[in-house]
């Protein structure tokens, strides 16, 4: 140590050898022992001193190492229970979510649930209607059935009756000749003018009187409504129609008549043409023979229509005309009035005559086959009177029933209808 050598250089040198040295070779070795002990400790505390300022600042540095990752440690520890936080709330959220969906789950399957109920009961409803319907359908049948032979008994009867009344007529003739075989006895005897014969017994020797419609018939005399065989000139044959001789002064021949549905109006071209059905029922009476009455002399043409609920109206044109079969049956009319609505429910001038096989309309869509039936459509038009018959509470909505659109709307179906004319002169 330095403080030990700078003793050591006070003090005088001595030769080891020299008798008046104090100490002898093993006293030096121990004396120089016991001079570097306070010299070796101090070495030693100081190197303790080092080595424990250095563990120290080791210890330090650990301790702010240590203080460092703690600090990461809680950072991180609260990244981490910030990010479990939401974590737990989205869980709550989805929670939630989950429950709601599954209670609109439990209202949508319980809402199936009843809508399946609901349809089987409807499903039940339609079977019990299915079943009454073709029920009604087979009574229905079975009264057709029933009317059909008693329209043939009818018909036989009427025959009958034709024949009597043929007969009577030869009896009447034959009265008649003897009427005027007596009468020229008379005028021969007393030498006097040929007396004048009444209109009734103007007709020559067997040949029955002939009446072309129902107006010529009222002129007649003939006052009663019924049916009556009518020889319309240019005809091949007779036709059966129903004369009118009651409203609006009689003399109406009924050219079509919708009652009860009992019979198709889907007819075609020529059917409409030549007519179909029975006076005594539903019938038309055909668009030929109304073509040749109305083309000799100006006629009137009289609509009557009646609804569901017993309203009853009219439409009467002061003119009506209908063109030939080169011309489509044309319609021409005029002089609209009546109580079937403010304006004509048909169209007035040129209008041709469609059915489902004749496409006359002026549409591209064919109304004839749309609308159903033969009718004067136009552009499918504001009438149809020849459409589908729909019976009561079935009669709604329906575009291609007997339809009058200024009287109870475009879709209501009517119960029945009667298209008749007569001479504007009568």
């Amino acid at each position: 140590m330095p403080g030990s050598a700078g003793v050591l250089r006070q003090s005088p040198v001595r030769c080891p050898n020299d008798p008046q040295h104090p100490h002898s070779p093993p006293q030096l070795e121990s004396y120089l022992q016991s001079g570097a002990k306070p010299e070796m400790a101090e070495l030693r505390q100081t190197a303790a001193q080092n080595q424990t300022a250095t563990m120290l600042e080791i210890g330090s540095s650990l301790l702010n190492r240590s203080a460092e990752q703690s600090r990461k440690l809680t950072d991180v520890e609260a990244q981490v229970l910030n990010q479990t936080w939401r974590i737990e709330m989205q869980l709550q959220e989805n929670s939630l979510s989950t429950t709601k969906l599954e209670k609109q789950l439990l209202l949508q399957t319980n809402e199936i649930h009843k809508l399946q109920n609901r349809n089987n009961i409807l499903e039940v409803r339609v079977l019990e209607m299915e079943t009454k319907q073709r029920a009604e359908l087979a009574g229905a049948h079975s009264e057709k059935e029933k009317l059909q032979r008693l329209l043939s008994r009818q018909s036989g009867a009427i025959e009958e009756m034709e024949k009597t009344l043929l007969a009577a007529s030869a009896n009447t003739s034959l009265l008649q000749r003897q009427q005027l075989q007596l009468l020229q006895s008379v005028q021969n005897q007393q030498g006097c003018c040929l007396l004048t014969v009444p209109s009734a017994a103007a007709v020559s020797p067997g040949q029955e009187q002939q009446f072309q419609d129902c107006a010529e018939m009222h002129r007649a005399g003939i006052r009663t409504s019924g049916i009556y065989t009518l020889h319309i000139a240019n005809l091949s044959e007779a036709k059966k129609a129903y004369c009118d001789m009651e409203t609006d002064r009689g003399g109406w021949t009924i050219i079509q008549l919708r009652a009860n549905g009992s019979l198709s109006f889907q007819r075609s071209w020529r059917e409409y043409k030549q007519g179909f059905g029975d006076a005594a029922g539903e019938y038309w009476l055909g668009n030929e023979a109304v073509h040749l009455l109305t083309s000799r002399a100006p006629y009137t043409l009289r609509v009557e229509l009646q609804d569901w609920e017993g309203g009853q109206v009219y439409a009467h044109y002061g003119k009506f005309q209908l063109g030939s079969e080169r011309q489509f049956y044309r319609l021409s009319l005029q002089d609209y009035s009546g109580t079937a609505g403010q304006q004509s429910g048909l169209a007035l001038q040129g209008t041709q005559f469609s059915t489902r096989d004749a496409d006359n309309d002026n549409c591209l869509c064919k109304c004839a086959q749309m609308l159903s039936g033969g009718w004067w459509f136009d552009a499918c038009g504001l009438s149809n009177l020849n459409g589908i018959y729909y019976p009561a509470r079935n009669n709604i909505r329906k575009l291609n029933g007997i339809r009058w659109h200024h009287f109870q709307g475009p879709s209501y179906s009517l119960k029945g209808t009667r298209m008749m004319i007569r001479p504007a002169s009568f």
